[in-house]
């Protein structure tokens, strides 16, 4: 039925517009990024690539929302866990992937609010892009580079950060209220949603009232095999409920200042009936997965251009609680068995912010402090051979960060200059209460240097260049990886002389705009020394030797690439934009390079749109060559071919208030499959159909705007 519904509608959008004039060329208005410096300044003027995204609510998760960008990448594998041993896609989408890094090594924030980070343990895995509130974000940002100077920790490969909505987003100009209502359907997941966003003015006070609702099922694939057992190849069921709240509340003491209150709640439900875990032994298993994060934020604004000294200011308290609890239940033909974990962290923190400028010199100079309390725990019955429970797979762990930068911005003729430095301080103080294990203590810091450099050559040529340090603090559970089971002859220790991780990138590139066309053609060369790794360091695994594993510092890693992008209007109606990313990266271990599997593939994209009065419609191609062999350090991997994959958009201005946005995904219903979601998968693998992207999908959704 749903496929119907969007087949008329699309015929629908297109047919009563052929006859219609077509609009003047579309003036594109220069993009403002905020991420990249943390001040606004224009996308063109930033020596570095930075995506500005406005979320559509035709997209269900992030990695539908990223899906244009060529350089980018979701790893979300197909759930096929098990209770005590396979964790595949138990996580969900994961984590964005950016110039071939990924998981913490990636900032995610949500109005300059860290999310928590990913967690691993055995058969418990934790993503994080299930705890975006994208139904509620009014902008997104993609930072490629080391984002360390900016926020400190954790961004060796770059930021993503959202803006979540403002009143002012939804208020027109003159009016005092605003109403957004969207109903979306999706055939993939068979999928359904609601979302409503309202916002109030009246004197110096504003609200904003943000909600939203959506249930799904399994995401289909091009598997074919059902039944029971590890050949199963179609999807486990799957039931999905997602929920979603912002409330804002904003005051003007001034035309210069604002106050605002954010109260913000993501919870999401996924219970899984995994038909691909059932054998001889193995009856039944069933998984309850619930992830929820709540944050409280107060923050104060100042923006005044004249004003002798002090033109912008900001300050945000903030505390955020999230959990990710995962429970199984296993009916075997011997004894049931069960597993609860969960991980949980209670952010509170502060960040402050000063600019001041003259001419068109500019300064800036902030403060970050934070305080995460991280704590995990394992329960469950009828533990496996050696094991105990309930246990923590690491002690509950004080977790700080304390930062401060300063910047500059600063032009003289066609040059601009903006430099930057960094010192950051990180703590984490463990707790003995509830671990058996040893534990250990760590402190250090670090100093982050950013250097960029802009030259306005000529009209529409502007060279730019830069040179960023970055680094991400060893987590808790790195520095305390305490599990003992000498049944089994192995147990972990934790490194109190662990160091963080640290990034070293030269980016070179060239943007244009001239006719209407616009382009960026971009190199760049990362390196990155003291990858954390767990290890073997002693040990014959016997149970009066066990093996020994640690998280140490091992790796030193390189990642170089190109990236181009083109997007221009040809005559009043059409609009071209191309895209290419290319990389390579390596890791060395023992004075042996390998290849880095995290790297992407080559990735070309093609888009064309059409806009004419009251309607337009795109199409999009994107190509993905084959990995080959030498790229990939796995012995046997399982290498897919490349693929080319075309997808259709259309939108519908239907009357002023009402409009209607339909989608096809993979229009020629193509069997391929994602790197990042097979990624480490073995050439030998008997169901691996079972790890393809979906094929023909439907998307339909109406919107209201008041």
């Amino acid at each position: 039925m749903l496929k119907t519904a969007v087949a008329l509608a699309v015929a629908c959008a297109c047919a009563p517009s052929l006859a219609q004039t077509p609009n003047e060329a579309a003036v594109e208005l220069p993009e403002l990024t905020n991420t990249a410096t943390r001040g606004s300044r224009r996308v063109d003027d930033v020596p570095a690539t930075v995506s500005v995204i406005k979320p559509s609510a035709a997209a269900r998760d992030l990695r539908e929302l990223l899906r244009g960008e060529v350089d980018l990448a979701v790893r979300a594998a197909n759930p096929r866990f098990t209770l005590a041993g396979s964790a595949v896609g138990r996580a969900g989408n994961e984590g964005i992937n950016i110039r071939g890094l990924e998981g913490n090594q990636v900032l995610m924030l949500v109005d300059g609010i860290r999310l928590p980070q990913s967690f691993s343990f055995g058969p418990f895995a934790t993503g994080r892009s299930s705890l975006l509130n994208l139904e509620g974000a009014q902008q997104l940002e993609v930072l490629r580079g080391p984002a360390s100077t900016q926020f400190g920790s954790d961004g060796l490969a770059g930021a993503l950060a959202l803006r979540t909505l403002r009143a002012s987003d939804l208020i027109k100009p003159g009016q005092g209220f605003g109403l957004r209502a969207q109903a979306a359907g999706y055939s993939g997941d068979a999928g359904q949603g609601l979302n409503l966003a309202g916002a109030w003015s009246r004197g110096a006070w504003d609200w904003l009232l943000q909600g939203a609702a959506r249930r799904s099922h399994e995401l289909q694939n091009k598997g074919s095999v059902g039944g029971e057992g590890a050949a199963r190849t179609l999807p486990d069921p799957l039931d999905r409920e997602r929920h979603t709240l912002l409330v804002k509340a904003g005051y003007r003491p001034s035309s210069a200042q604002r106050l605002e209150l954010t109260l913000e709640g993501v919870r999401q439900r996924d219970r899984f009936d995994v038909l691909s875990a059932r054998s001889a032994t193995t009856l039944g298993l069933k998984a309850d997965d619930k992830s929820r994060r709540g944050r409280v934020s107060l923050g104060w604004t100042l923006d005044d251009p004249d004003a002798p000294w002090l033109q912008q200011a900001s300050l945000q308290l903030y505390h955020q609680a999230s959990r990710v609890a995962q429970y199984a239940y296993e009916n075997r033909s011997s004894t049931d068995r069960a597993r609860d974990n969960r991980y949980d962290e209670a952010l509170t923190g502060l960040s402050a912010q000063g600019q001041w400028g003259w001419a068109a010199q500019r300064v800036t100079v902030g403060l970050d402090a934070s305080r995460n309390t991280v704590s995990g725990l394992r329960e469950g019955f009828n533990a496996s051979a050696g094991d105990t429970l309930p246990s923590r797979p690491f002690p509950d762990t004080d977790y700080r960060l304390f930062g401060g930068f300063v910047q500059g911005e600063f032009a003289a003729g066609d040059w601009q200059f903006v430099p930057a430095l960094r010192v950051e301080r990180f703590s984490l103080k463990p707790s003995a209460t509830g671990y058996s294990g040893d534990i250990v203590t760590l402190s250090d810091g670090a100093i982050t240097p950013r250097l960029g450099l802009v030259w306005k050559a000529a009209p529409g040529w502007a060279p730019y260049a830069q040179w960023a340090q970055g680094f991400k603090a060893p987590t808790p559970s790195q520095v305390n990886s305490g599990f003992t089971n000498l049944a089994q002859g192995y147990k972990t220790i934790g490194n109190s002389r662990l160091k963080a991780e640290r990034a070293n990138s030269i980016e070179l590139g060239l943007r244009g705009d001239i006719d209407g066309w616009r382009w960026q053609l971009a190199a760049f060369d990362n390196r990155y020394a003291d990858f954390i790794q767990q290890q073997t360091v002693s040990g014959s695994g016997t149970t009066t030797d066990p093996l020994v594993f640690q998280y140490v510092n091992v790796d030193d890693a390189r990642i170089r690439g190109l990236e181009a992008r083109l997007h221009g209007q040809i005559g009043r109606q059409w609009r071209l934009g191309l895209a290419l990313a290319r990389s390579h990266g390596d890791y060395e271990r023992a004075g042996v390079r390998r290849a880095l599997d995290s790297v992407e593939p080559a990735k070309t994209s093609v888009s064309l749109r059409q806009q004419l009065s009251g309607w337009h419609w795109e199409a999009t191609v994107l190509n993905a060559q084959a990995k080959s062999a030498r790229r990939v350090d796995a012995k046997a991997p399982f290498l897919p071919a490349g693929y080319t994959v075309l997808d259709l958009a259309a939108a519908w201005q239907i009357t002023p208030v009402w409009s209607l946005q339909a989608r096809i995904d993979n229009v020629t219903d193509r069997r391929y499959w994602r790197w990042a979601d097979v990624r480490g998968l073995s050439a030998t693998g008997t169901a691996l159909d079972a790890y393809t992207a979906p094929g023909r999908q439907f998307g339909l959704v109406l919107q209201a705007t008041l």
